[in-house]
């Protein structure tokens, strides 16, 4: 078609159409189709000869962006300007519901002498026409305003009464608009949290132990993607699990229609400890070490020459490779073989076992700190609750006086942000969860049975409990001479428990306990 044209003699008889059609747009009225075969028959009815047709299909009218065909046909007009008389659409608002972006895109038209037709509306050249033409634009851009207008404040109507505009998270879906919780997911999540609760999982070691369970991320491809570290930060920092709406464009925080996974205190807690972890803080509450299966105690036994901890490697023997520890300024007598360090460690461990009498005192004065401690919670989540409900009633005047337009946006994320880390201490302060969580007296047990042999403890125990039991006994380290273990400050904690097994302590009845 188009090599003929070119060919051709000039005429002005000639058009091109144009169809759009958005994609909320696609119903019959509105299909490519209808509006093709009404602009053919606009082009016989004036005798025109259609040239082309340009197709702009899924493109909003809300901006000239992105809309390749448009651009097309513009260019196409200005070329063959002595050719092309009109370009014909099926309603004005096909080339743009924007004003200002219609009367720019009719004045290049004219510029190649061409006339912009509508197949449905009052279209052409003379004043009136041109008038008509320019109110029909206006009501178009009016229409989309409307439209946009009323979107938006039934978005926040929606947001107002507790429901989420945008995807619900992992552990629920969404029913009728209504997110709940999905049978699928949402027991596995919330066991995602508790464990996070602890305190002793990292976020890696979590989605490893949840891609185990089956949680899979957002599909991609079509595919499901394992859930990584970064996915499951972001998870846990979604206040949508504690009950919360929260809307950065409105700056405000609400609560949801949905059943929440967690309470706001272990939400609050597992931002403390996400905190703790994030090592590009001022003060980070932890870091963690990477640990050598093959040399448990690396780091923590330390050169009795230098101080300087000790690390681990493996030597290249004639016939084999041996295990030495040793110290990395190379000081004198510090390279010690794998084994005989164990040996040290185990016999020093085997001397600080408590005695059966010792162990039984230390369990009594751990069942009284335990209640005392339950006494002093209560005392204070009772205050902090006070206090909670005093800050939750001056959020709500902050959000009525924002509505109102008392406090501008800014005045208000400002205020509402020290309102929100008020909140966030107050809870960390008052959780504390763990301390009802446990059975006292499988704890006492356990704790008797461990602490009455520690070397069997150490030995039954993996590489990150060894760690953590000889850093809890030598919280600076053991040192070691070269030949044997040094004498090494332990902790306070246990050094108290040590001494109740300094005098003999007499049992059985009231005089004399």
């Amino acid at each position: 078609m188009r090599d003929s044209f070119y060919g051709s003699k000039p005429s002005k008889n000639k058009a091109v159409i144009y169809l759009r059609v958005s994609t909320e747009e696609q119903v019959d009225n509105y299909s490519l189709e209808t509006q093709e075969n009404i602009c053919r028959k606009e082009a016989e009815r004036r005798e025109m000869e259609v040239l082309h047709i340009f197709r702009d299909e899924g493109r909003s009218a809300k901006t000239i962006v992105g809309r390749f065909a448009l651009v097309e046909m513009l260019e196409f007009c200005r070329k063959y300007k002595k050719e092309i008389g009109a370009v014909i659409v099926y309603r004005l608002d096909r080339i743009s519901r924007q004003t200002a972006d219609y009367l720019a895109i009719r004045k290049k038209l004219a510029e190649c002498d061409v006339t912009l037709l509508s197949a449905t509306e009052p279209t052409g050249n003379s004043p009136t026409e041109k008038f008509i033409e320019t109110m029909l634009a206006g009501f178009a851009q009016m229409d989309n305003d409307v439209r946009s207008e009323r979107s938006k404040n039934g978005m926040k109507a929606r947001f107002m009464s507790g429901l989420s505009n945008g995807y619900v998270p992992l552990g629920y879906s969404s029913e009728n608009g209504y997110p709940v919780k999905d049978p699928e997911t949402y027991d596995k999540m919330k066991k995602g949290w508790e464990l996070m609760l602890t305190g002793t999982k990292s976020l890696r070691e979590l989605s490893v132990i949840l891609g185990k369970e089956g949680l899979t991320g957002r599909r991609m491809n079509g595919k499901n993607c394992p859930l990584r570290p970064q996915t499951l930060n972001k998870i846990f920092r979604n206040k949508f699990y504690a009950g919360k709406i929260i809307s950065k464009k409105y700056s405000m925080e609400i609560p949801g229609q949905h059943p929440p996974m967690i309470t706001e205190e272990q939400f609050y807690k597992v931002q403390s400890i996400l905190d703790g972890r994030n090592v590009n803080l001022a003060s980070p509450l932890a870091r963690r070490n990477v640990d050598n299966p093959d040399f448990p105690l690396r780091r923590l036994v330390k050169c009795g020459v230098c101080g300087n901890s000790l690390t681990g490697g493996w030597c290249k023997g004639k016939t084999k490779h041996y295990a030495y520890y040793f110290c990395s300024h190379r000081c004198k007598g510090s390279n010690t073989k794998l084994a005989d360090l164990d040996k040290a460690v185990i016999e020093r461990l085997h001397s600080i076992s408590l005695e059966s009498n010792a162990s039984d005192l230390f369990i009594a004065w751990l069942r009284r700190k335990y209640y005392e401690r339950l006494s002093t919670l209560q005392k204070r989540r009772e205050s902090a609750d006070i206090e909670l409900k005093k800050i939750y009633e001056f959020r709500q005047v902050l959000i009525e006086k924002n509505i109102a337009g008392t406090y501008s946006d800014d005045m208000f994320k400002e205020q509402n942000g020290i309102v929100e880390e008020k909140i966030k201490t107050i809870q960390v302060t008052k959780n504390d969860d763990l301390i009802q969580k446990y059975n006292l007296e499988a704890i006492t047990k356990f704790i008797k049975s461990k602490l009455e042999n520690i070397t069997q403890t150490y030995l039954d125990s993996s590489l990150s409990e060894k760690r953590t039991l000889v850093s809890s006994i030598y919280p600076q380290g053991m040192a070691w001479g070269g030949k044997s273990l040094l004498n090494s400050p332990m902790s306070p904690f246990f050094s108290s428990i040590l001494g109740l097994q300094q005098e003999p302590v007499n049992f059985g009845t009231l005089d004399r306990i």
